[in-house]
């Protein structure tokens, strides 16, 4: 990992998967600016490279995927407000959402305030057995600015977001499969083998189909039923007219 070109990210093309470790171990992969431009950077290379099928999405180091912002430096800046406002001035998490490729999180230890955020724009969630969920922004007097207050109800029911968004309580990853936040929990040990397996098996899958599946189920958040089905209509005859080679 001591190779990678950048600071806080190893970013390494395996067949059709691109592997994007946060790299911050000493700090559980806290989230910062440096990390904000290099996973940008990373995600815009994704987007343009054909080669790319899916995504893996992981942390480095035993202790956990990501323990949100680095409050270190959030502590340094002039003011929170100032310090939130330098982490939007690259929209990382639009880049991640707006991917048209299969996008898999692998979570483990601790997944705290921008960690989850990030999990949730994942495409699928698979937990370890020792991952730990909480979103603590409000213990600092915060609310969760990366997408939480939007992505988590949309996962999870609303009462349940409400919960760990107001209290930020812990879950653990069963309790976080329960209440579909994530949609898998493995024991640790298989935690790399089995969320490289699923990658490679939604990597092996046609880029075209996947764009369009994403993009329906994308449209049916804001679309009433009736204009949802048409879309889904829409884009059914736009991919058979393409298997056809119209």
């Amino acid at each position: 990992m001591s190779d990678s070109p950048f600071k806080t990210i190893v970013y390494e093309k395996r067949g059709p998967v691109a592997h994007v470790v946060l790299n911050r171990p000493d700090v559980i992969n806290a989230f910062n600016i440096q990390m904000r431009d290099d996973l940008s950077e990373v995600l815009v290379a994704i987007k343009w490279d054909p080669d790319v099928r899916a995504v893996l999405l992981s942390g480095a180091g035993n202790r956990g995927f990501c323990a949100g912002a680095d409050l270190s430096e959030f502590g340094s800046s002039p003011s929170q407000t100032e310090a939130r406002a330098a982490r939007w001035e690259r929209d990382i998490f639009g880049e991640l959402r707006d991917l048209k490729i299969p996008t898999v999180a692998a979570l483990h230890g601790h997944v705290i305030g921008s960690g989850v955020e990030l999990a949730l724009l994942c495409d699928i969630r698979i937990a370890a057995e020792d991952a730990v969920f909480s979103m603590p922004e409000t213990y600092y007097g915060l609310i969760a600015a990366a997408g939480g207050t939007q992505t988590l109800q949309r996962a999870i029911r609303r009462g349940r977001a409400l919960d760990l968004l107001l209290t930020g309580k812990r879950i653990n990853a069963t309790e976080a499969r329960n209440a579909s936040l994530v949609q898998r929990v493995v024991a640790s040990s298989q935690l790399k083998d089995e969320s490289e397996r699923i990658t490679g098996e939604l990597a092996a899958n046609d880029p075209t189909l996947i764009a369009a599946i994403k993009a329906a189920l994308a449209a049916a958040r804001d679309l009433p039923l009736r204009d949802g089905l048409a879309r889904e209509r829409r884009l059914s005859i736009m991919l058979g007219r393409s298997s056809e080679g119209i």
